[in-house]
């Protein structure tokens, strides 16, 4: 971020144009003063030149005070008739003055509260974040971004679209609620000028982030976004770090290059598709995805070890009794989840989950542990899965791509899909990217009608994936949930008749369709946008998390993962979460929490608990899940 001089004088217009911007009551307000300051100084010299003014200070003041309330009174004078005559043609061309004046002064504040209106003005703030495009993420951009501002004393979000000023500011005054002390500012005008880039000032920002549009050619438009951005700050010396999301792996190379070194590019569509696998997987792990990368809850922190140093990394489990540690960060690359007898360098950052960056403070929790509780034996063998995906969609390539990459021998998917929605050569081109180990097999079908789910044994699969169509040339980006709401009241339907519950995992455009998901308490549904939007708030706050989230996410390397509590702690033994930490630390796993199945129906999160205090004791059943992160 650049510190740089701004002239008193621009200082002031941008204050007052930001008045101006509020609306009538200021223009009134600021017409009240202007008159004040100009009569009432003209009143006191009147009166103070008055040779019959009285002499007390108070009476002289009682007689300003009743001349500027005379200010403008027609006809004051009094006696011959010519005397009389000419005071009214006074009043006449003092009355005509004012009125041309008032005229010439409300047409030019009007059409400077147009240009206001229209955004067009320059933001003049430092350290404030700028968002440039709109789509469905914009929402939950901005609400993170507020939200992590929440306890700094002034934060600012400028938002940059081709939309119009007021509309933005209304939208996102309706679905983002009240900001606080951040500063919400919408300027208007095309995200590839770079003419107009200035106007949100990026020279001066903290974190630049660029949203894709809605549309099939958003990737291109991302890449132009980001050449004009730097073509804007070309001849500045530092530049903010950039954030930006393409949802085509093809584009990710050519943003790169032109967000610079520092820039990070996020696939959207391929980090959906990883995310819908992983909860395919293991139900409820959408969820835990939800908590770490929201604002509201724990989050990922780097902090600093020093009396760790030359101690492995196993004790630094037990270290923390209200963080969870999971890696290091030694320079820039994250080490998630390393070996327990791993030695902690003197320069090495944990990478720890906590509520803030001040609640991570050390503290011995070996004596917490109750080793007569932990749990003996191998784990449960990985057995094939039959995965049944419902609807087809440019992702769906990805899916059965990052579900091949770990496919026991005997594996399989089965898609159903409308003869519009995918070709046979689709599916033979992922079929031949899928590998020997998982068979793909399509079913042409209507997946809105009851008797396309009912000539399948869907009770037989591990996990039923439900994606909706590509929005079609015309047709609003959210419109494909139409559809998936459909298909999620048929296998709901499906559900009540047998009375067992399905493993659905859904993936929804719009945010808000997920109160009207006929689904179970316990099914999954991701909200494609949303995650990336929540990514990208969470790497503009610190670039470093960029390594670990593309750790995290990634198909082949180390996740989050839920396993069942009976792999850590004896069944039916009341015992601490720190006995479950040292349990997972024998087995080379970082627990970061758990699932309670009893639970579930009745609190807010189906029972996920993330980061719990190593000191909290509970009883442990054979349904519960520890979510830990380690490798497949």
């Amino acid at each position: 971020m650049v510190q740089r001089r701004t002239p008193f004088g621009d200082k002031a217009r941008y204050w007052f144009d930001s008045t101006l911007a509020r609306g009538s009551s200021a223009l009134v307000g600021w017409m009240a003063l202007v008159c004040l300051a100009i009569v009432v100084p003209a009143s006191a010299v009147l009166v103070w030149t008055d040779p019959e003014a009285p002499a007390p200070l108070t009476g002289r003041l009682a007689q300003v005070w009743r001349l500027t309330g005379e200010t403008l009174r027609l006809g004051g004078a009094t006696g011959a008739p010519l005397r009389v005559t000419m005071s009214v043609l006074l009043a006449l061309v003092a009355l005509l003055y004012v009125s041309t004046l008032v005229g010439l002064i409300t047409t030019a504040l009007t059409e400077r509260l147009t240009a206001l209106r229209r955004g067009r003005s320059t933001v003049l703030e430092q350290g404030h974040a700028v968002v440039l495009g709109w789509s469905e993420q914009v929402f939950t951009v901005v609400s993170e971004l507020v939200a992590a501002g929440a306890n700094q004393r002034r934060t600012a979000v400028a938002v940059l679209s081709d939309r119009d000023k007021t509309a933005m500011e209304e939208a996102l005054n309706t679905k983002v609620g009240p900001v606080g002390r951040t500063r919400l500012i919408c300027r208007s005008g095309p995200t590839t000028d770079p003419a107009v880039l200035t106007l949100t000032s990026p020279a001066t920002a903290g974190v630049v982030l660029v949203l894709p549009r809605d549309e099939p050619d958003a990737d291109a438009e991302v890449v132009k976004t980001l050449l004009a951005l730097r073509a804007a700050l070309a001849a500045e010396t530092s530049r903010p770090p950039v954030v930006a999301a393409v949802r085509d792996d093809r584009y990710r190379l050519a943003a790169s290059l032109a967000a610079g070194p520092g820039g990070v590019i996020l696939e959207s569509d391929t980090v959906t598709a990883r995310l819908i696998v992983q909860a395919a997987r293991r139900p409820g792990l959408s969820l835990v995805h939800q908590e770490l990368l929201d604002f509201a809850g724990d989050e990922f922190y780097l902090v600093t070890a020093p009396d760790l140093a030359g101690r492995p990394f196993g004790d630094a489990l037990l270290s923390y009794p209200t963080s969870s540690v999971v890696g290091l960060m030694r320079a820039e690359t994250p080490l998630l989840n390393p070996p327990p007898q791993t030695t902690v360098a003197p320069d090495d950052l944990l990478i720890v989950i906590s509520r803030d960056d001040d609640t991570a403070w050390p503290a011995d929790c070996a004596e917490l542990v109750d080793k007569s509780a932990i749990a003996s034996g191998p784990s449960a063998p990985a057995r094939p899965e039959r995965v049944l995906l419902l609807g087809w969609n440019r992702r769906a390539p990805l899916i059965v791509d990052q579900l091949c990459r770990r496919a026991r021998p005997g594996s399989a998917v089965d898609v159903v899909a409308h003869d519009g929605e995918v070709t046979v050569r689709q599916v033979s081109e992922a079929d031949a990217r899928s590998g020997s180990d998982l068979t793909l097999t399509m079913h042409h079908g209507d997946v809105t009608r009851p008797e396309t789910l009912r000539r399948l044994d869907v009770h037989s699969y591990d996990s039923v994936i439900v994606l909706g169509q590509d929005p079609a040339p015309g047709e609003r980006p959210d419109d494909p949930d139409n559809r998936t709401l459909v298909t999620l009241l048929l296998l709901r339907q499906l559900e009540e008749a047998t009375g067992r519950e399905l493993p659905v995992v859904t993936e929804l455009i719009d945010d808000r369709n997920r109160a009207l998901a006929p689904i179970s308490p316990g099914a999954d549904v991701i909200i494609s946008g949303k995650l990336i939007g929540l990514l990208m708030a969470q790497i503009s706050q610190n670039r470093h998390l960029a390594a670990v989230f593309e750790e995290l996410f990634s198909a082949d390397g180390t996740g989050v993962r839920m396993r069942p509590a009976t792999d850590y702690v004896l069944p039916g033994r009341e015992t601490s979460f720190a006995t479950v930490v040292a349990a997972a630390r024998d087995r080379g796993e970082c627990a970061i929490g758990y699932r309670s199945r009893d639970s579930a129906p009745t609190t807010p999160g189906p029972g996920v608990r993330i980061n719990p205090p190593k000191s909290e004791r509970r009883r442990w059943t054979a349904g519960d899940e520890v979510v830990v992160v380690s490798a497949d």
